[in-house]
């Protein structure tokens, strides 16, 4: 069992620190709370690395299809030999559910309806909304987050299972800088991603207990979201997923993420065939093809011209492509742990193409029965969000539903469930991150991080901070992408190295 290293205590430090700036009363530091602060540096970045960010993104996705078809696609995370450890089933929905699950269930209504609302660009009808708005969610959903995630989960997984280095970050490049990453440069790398996992899952945290709360009041009369109820879930999901984590990667997460499936799929299923099945169908289909044949384009757009265009690309695509960068060493660590045994072409499919898939069925039914709602019903989505937040668009739509209180239930505990996973998911990676990579960190430490999480989020919950959070975690991101980027030379490196070395041996094999 490793001890705790230099960059638990600093992460911690950082934390604390950052928690303590954000309960700061604004009207004490008018220009310099951490709201402002991280504002104007997110504002900064995007406005002039939106290129950056789109590039690095699209540089990862035909990264994916490359090694998918290429001569390494038969490389194993691991030793020759070794076998996965965990079916097909269950490693789809640890990758599902430590990916975005909880995001998922967030947005599903909500973000088709803002972009039906408010599309992209100018558009000449409402049915021409409709389409812009399911395939730009189809697009911050598919196959870009999801191509981050597998550069970043491949790399690990390979340097760990096959080099038996440590499971950390700074392992990563040693193909580059050699053993300045067992110093104050590696620590510094490894500080870095801690940072953007605590952050980024705080926020995650904090928009599952407001959307728990949403649908609390949807099933229960007379209940008010209040951010007294929002604390009460937060310590009742704090003690769950602590529970969860202390029983271990094979126990807790396993059933967890099991369940997860199990659940999104009842919903999505019950929704797909009690909605208006014909035209969520149509619709996916259409939506899929129009995705799939306008990626190049979307994938590359920046609107210099137009400012209205330029200004909804930085609120919404730059934005999540910088947030999934964010989450790359929380979802990429957790992946690659349970991926041992998998072939590289085996690894790369499965991560993009799988839950990609599924994501774009989940928005087609979700964000389809909203749109259709709104076109054909009369329901005032848009209106409901507007006053209450995005968190209520869910139980909005699950209202014009047969069984609403058995949907509305079932929706809350898909919710909870995604936050838990994640939740406990991500102590086991900041106690993987803290504890020089140890495959089953110690308990105290992924009690620590526990802790430190869900104070994060109620902290800032309560000062109404989670933007400023969100904002930190995506700062965060971009001294990461450049991390990524190095690894991305690092793993080639190695497998060319790996290349070369076995094709000496056959030629040894065949002059014997």
């Amino acid at each position: 069992m490793h001890k705790v290293t230099k960059v638990f205590y600093i992460s911690l430090a950082i934390s604390i620190l950052f928690i303590l700036w954000g309960i700061i009363p604004k009207e004490t530091l008018p220009q310099w709370n951490l709201d402002n602060v991280t504002t104007l540096i997110q504002g900064f970045l995007v406005t002039r690395f939106g290129w950056f960010y789109l590039l690095v993104a699209t540089g990862f996705v035909i990264l994916a299809i490359f090694l998918i078809v290429s001569k390494y696609g038969n490389i194993v995370l691991g030793k020759d030999g070794d076998k996965p450890e965990y079916s097909y089933i269950t490693w789809f929905g640890m990758l599902f559910s430590a990916g975005m699950g909880i995001g998922l269930v967030f947005w599903g209504a909500a973000e088709p309806i803002w972009h039906f609302h408010i599309p992209p660009y100018a558009t000449a009808t409402e049915a021409e909304s409709a389409r812009v708005a399911m395939q730009y969610s189809f697009f911050h959903w598919g196959f870009h987050p999801w191509a981050v995630y597998a550069t970043l989960a491949l790399a690990l997984a390979y340097f760990q299972f096959r080099k038996d280095e440590p499971g950390l970050i700074s392992s990563t490049l040693k193909p580059l800088y050699g053993d300045k990453m067992n110093g104050g440069l590696g620590t510094l790398i490894n500080v870095i991603a801690v940072f953007a996992t605590i952050f980024g899952v705080a926020t995650s945290l904090g928009l599952g207990a407001q959307q728990i709360g949403s649908g609390l009041t949807f099933v229960i009369d007379g209940l008010s979201n209040t951010i007294g109820l929002q604390m009460i879930i937060i310590v009742l999901v704090t003690v769950l997923y602590m529970l969860s984590a202390l029983t271990g990667l094979n126990k807790g997460i396993k059933y967890l993420s099991t369940t997860n499936v199990i659940l999104a799929i009842l919903l999505v299923v019950f929704m797909l065939f009690t909605g208006p099945t014909n035209f969520i169908m149509n619709f996916f289909t259409t939506t899929l093809g129009r995705y799939i044949s306008n990626l190049p384009e979307m994938s590359f757009r920046m609107a210099p011209f137009n400012e209205d265009n330029a200004s909804w690309l930085k609120d919404w695509t730059i934005f999540y492509w910088a947030w999934w960068i964010a989450w790359a060493p929380f979802v990429g660590m957790f992946i690659a742990r349970v991926s041992r045994g998998r072939t590289v072409r085996e690894f790369v499919t499965g991560v993009l193409l799988v839950p990609t898939l599924f994501g774009t069925l989940w928005f087609s039914v979700l964000g389809g029965s909203a749109i259709h709602q709104e076109m054909n019903q009369g329901v005032d989505i848009l209106g409901q969000m507007n006053a209450t937040g995005s968190e209520a668009a869910l139980f909005t739509v699950l209202q014009n539903f047969p069984l609403t209180g058995f949907l509305s239930v079932l929706a809350i505990l898909l919710i909870s469930t995604f936050f838990i996973t994640s939740a406990d998911s991500a102590t086991f990676v900041l106690g993987m991150q803290t504890t020089n990579g140890d495959l089953n960190p110690d308990a105290k430490v992924k009690v620590a991080w526990g802790l430190v999480q869900s104070g994060t989020a109620a902290v800032l919950l309560w000062q109404g901070g989670l933007n400023a959070l969100q904002t930190a975690s995506i700062i965060a991101a971009f001294p990461f992408a450049i991390i990524m980027i190095l690894m991305v030379f690092s793993i080639f490196k190695a497998f060319r190295e790996e290349a070369r070395l076995n094709t000496l041996k056959r030629r040894k094999k065949e002059n014997a």
